[in-house]
């Protein structure tokens, strides 16, 4: 399933653009020069290693089976902290790029439609971009407009050198054709990590994306920063869009966790769930995982936002998550809250991926 999707994405790209001499240069670069030390996340290339089979290979690790009595709360897992030390340490490295050289990261943000959650993904993305030091461009294009307008935006941000990360916020309406705008999407300013290239290096040991996704990446950090083994863990994904879960799922592999994927057609899905040592959702369905879903000492990730009406709050609704939270509290070692999980992390791994780009736009160290 995962090789399939990659092979379409690669397919539509292979038609619309090609990979230039500068494209192969920056991949060599990415592989010689990994992130610095503002992120515990290693490179890709670094974790690759033979699968080598052993008779001692196949066993039974029931380590990760724990018994939780009625007043266990889990450890809350505080994306927002987190992300608050990542962007701390941003600040500072382009504090470091502007007084040395006099240029400064730029990202530029193409909105189609108004969809809430969207909006609140990029007013984070412009807030967190000014709290750094990164400039911060935008183009809102309506819910009507057509695929020609999106791509005149897209070139123009590719063309502008002081852009170094350009974001195509997905979902886009229906009527527009995904696969191919993405496509036109310059490789080195793909900072959402999209690009079917990216898409590809990530699935491919040995090879190493400019980008990774945001919010997989994101939740690897956090996981990372939390203390937790993801090696030999049975992973589970809830969720299989371009956007988290077929990337998420590709990500856990190359930390070598066992990963299964639940998507609409999948039989007794609670069932599978109640397998996974740390469980993944993205569904985007308010409440789907509920204690009967979880296996007891479970980390639960919920990239799950979902708007729901609410006067009482600043944009008049709140956002809630796939999980049900006062339940998997009760049932998990750790879980993340919606808001504060996820989303903070996921701002902070695009500032991140956009001063890389920057550094390598300006070879800059």
């Amino acid at each position: 399933m995962k090789v399939q999707s990659v092979a379409v994405l690669w397919q539509i790209w292979s038609r619309k653009s090609f990979v230039t001499s500068s494209t192969l240069r920056a991949f060599s670069t990415s592989l010689i020069n990994p992130s610095n030390s503002i992120l515990m996340s290693p490179s890709l290339v670094s974790l690759d290693c033979p699968d080598t089979w052993t008779s001692g290979s196949v066993q039974s690790d029931r380590s990760s089976v724990q018994k939780y009595t009625s007043k266990h709360v889990a450890q809350i897992l505080d994306g927002k902290v987190m992300a608050e030390e990542i962007r701390s340490g941003i600040a500072l490295e382009v504090k470091r790029m502007k007084e040395s050289i006099g240029q400064v990261p730029g990202l530029a943000v193409i909105l189609v439609g108004q969809q809430r959650d969207s909006l609140t993904y990029v007013r984070n993305k412009k807030i967190g971009s000014e709290e750094v030091g990164i400039k911060f461009l935008m183009t809102m294009l309506p819910d009507n407009c057509t695929e020609n307008e999106v791509c005149k935006a897209l070139q123009s941000y590719s063309e502008n050198p002081s852009v170094h990360g350009i974001i195509l916020q997905l979902p886009l309406p229906r009527h527009l054709d995904e696969g191919k705008i993405l496509g036109l999407l310059t490789l080195d300013k793909d900072v959402d990590g999209f690009h079917p290239v990216n898409i590809g290096n990530l699935a491919m040991l040995g090879r190493e994306p400019l980008f990774i996704p945001c919010t997989p990446k994101g939740c690897i950090e956090l996981l990372l920063r939390s203390g937790i083994d993801i090696k030999g863990k049975k992973a589970v994904v809830i969720g299989r869009s371009n956007i988290v879960g077929l990337p998420m799922s590709l990500l856990l592999q190359r930390h070598h966790a066992t990963v299964t994927i639940i998507h609409a057609y999948t039989k007794n899905p609670d069932k599978v769930a109640h397998e996974a040592d740390i469980l993944i959702t993205a569904a985007g369905v308010p409440n789907l995982v509920c204690r009967n879903w979880l296996k007891p000492g479970a980390i639960v990730v919920d990239v799950g936002t979902t708007p729901v009406e609410d006067p009482e709050c600043e944009h008049g609704y709140r956002l809630i998550g796939d999980v049900c939270f006062e339940e998997a509290s009760k049932v998990a070692s750790a879980v993340t809250p919606v808001p504060g999980g996820v989303g903070p992390m996921t701002v902070a791994m695009l500032l991140h991926n956009t001063l890389e780009s920057a550094k390598r736009a300006f070879k800059f160290s």
